[in-house]
């Protein structure tokens, strides 16, 4: 079964690269355009690895991150931070990786796999 990767970003242009991407490369995706939504949609597809922007509308992706770690069911969920934002590396100390927009989709990749360990 293939792994599932959520795509959490406010610009549909990224969440529509990153799918296809994804998708491209053998894995299931859903994805969110703001942390509000992404909650409900985590809660639905529960996927194995979430990349995540920082800067969105309604809740900012570290706030997203921190309600969502702490419900048991998810907190040893990976994150990869994938931002434009200045010290998006800082932001949230346990992600597994801290992308810089714009984004090499190799690096990308990379990051995914060893989120996953694969």
């Amino acid at each position: 079964m293939a792994k599932k990767i959520m795509v959490v970003d406010d610009d549909p242009q990224i969440i529509s690269y990153l799918t296809t991407l994804f998708a491209d490369n053998g894995y299931d995706v859903c994805s969110a355009s703001d942390g509000e939504v992404a909650l409900s949609v985590l809660e639905k597809e529960r996927p194995d690895c979430i990349t995540l922007d920082l800067e969105m509308p309604n809740e900012w992706g570290p706030r997203f991150y921190r309600k969502y770690s702490q419900k048991e069911e998810f907190k040893h969920t990976p994150v990869i931070v994938i931002s434009g934002l200045d010290g998006h590396d800082q932001s949230i100390r346990k992600a597994v990786a801290a992308i810089r927009k714009p984004f090499e989709p190799e690096a990308v990749l990379t990051a995914v796999k060893k989120a996953l360990g694969e």
